[in-house]
């Protein structure tokens, strides 16, 4: 009843504000650019919002997000209202980057439209693009069920942030992580020590209330020191291009960025 009501009070909120939006079509595989959309709409899903506006949508998505951790628009929401001054320190370290800068400049997009999934299913064992797709088939996931953004109010800001969503199914397969509550939780973990983001700290903090004993114990006793850990040592996750990657062996990948192997597999706790 709790997430019906506040369900049905942030739409009363969004409804109104959903008029500023430009074509109702998904902008998914296109890059974001600083061109006029109209209505002084920076980007294509953009929604102008007042800093009053901002706070009340945190506080709504927020409560939300913590209520129902698999509710992914809420906690989309929680993340652009919350994390402006921390894309800004994301975008710096791209722009001072070789691989983040060119990723900057050619603002590439993962969804279906843009991925060669016949090429990737042609991939050999082991390469990272293997385990890439293996990961979506097993999870049933798909790369288009990431949000757009909308609440940003810079197009390169809302760009990092769309591509820190887009490489998360990436960071599962590089962390060997599930889709379940305890997998998603340890990579928030590691999400939050890489990117400082406020709606990965929160959900790394108040993730775990929902977890069983068993797998409370095991996420405090040694997957979040291994997530910590990888996150600390592992160079900035968005300054890597993945779609370039794909050929390049899963072990190598991970040994280039400094990440080992999970102490214990997760599947099936929860």
């Amino acid at each position: 009843m709790v997430s019906a009501a506040m369900a049905t009070l942030l739409r009363g909120f969004l409804r109104p504000l959903c008029a500023f939006r430009g074509s109702p079509g998904s902008s998914t595989g296109v890059p974001l650019r600083a061109v006029s959309h109209g209505a002084g709409l920076l980007y294509p899903e953009h929604i102008p919002t007042s800093p009053l506006q901002k706070v009340l949508l945190a506080a709504g998505s927020a409560g939300m997000a913590l209520y129902d951790p698999y509710r992914h628009d809420m906690v989309a929401v929680l993340g652009e209202t919350t994390g402006h001054r921390t894309l800004k320190v994301l975008r710096d370290q791209m722009k001072k980057d070789p691989e983040g800068a060119q990723i900057l400049l050619e603002r590439p997009r993962i969804s279906l439209s843009t991925l060669d999934m016949g090429k990737l299913r042609g991939l050999p064992e082991g390469s990272f693009g293997c385990a890439y797709l293996r990961f979506l088939d097993v999870n049933r996931v798909s790369p288009d069920t990431r949000a757009p953004t909308r609440f940003v109010d810079d197009e390169e800001l809302a760009y990092v942030i769309q591509r820190y969503r887009e490489i998360h199914d990436m960071l599962h397969t590089l962390l060997g992580m599930p889709t379940n509550i305890l997998g998603e939780i340890v990579v928030k973990w590691f999400e939050a020590v890489q990117t400082g983001l406020p709606m990965c700290v929160l959900s790394a903090l108040f993730g775990p209330i929902q977890l069983s004993t068993q797998s409370l114990q095991l996420l405090i006793s040694e997957l979040i020191p291994w997530a910590v850990e990888n996150g600390r040592r592992a160079p900035c996750v968005l300054n890597v291009y993945y779609e370039r990657r794909w050929e390049q062996p899963l072990q190598a990948l991970r040994q280039e960025l400094g990440i080992t192997e999970p102490p214990l597999r997760v599947e099936g706790l929860v």
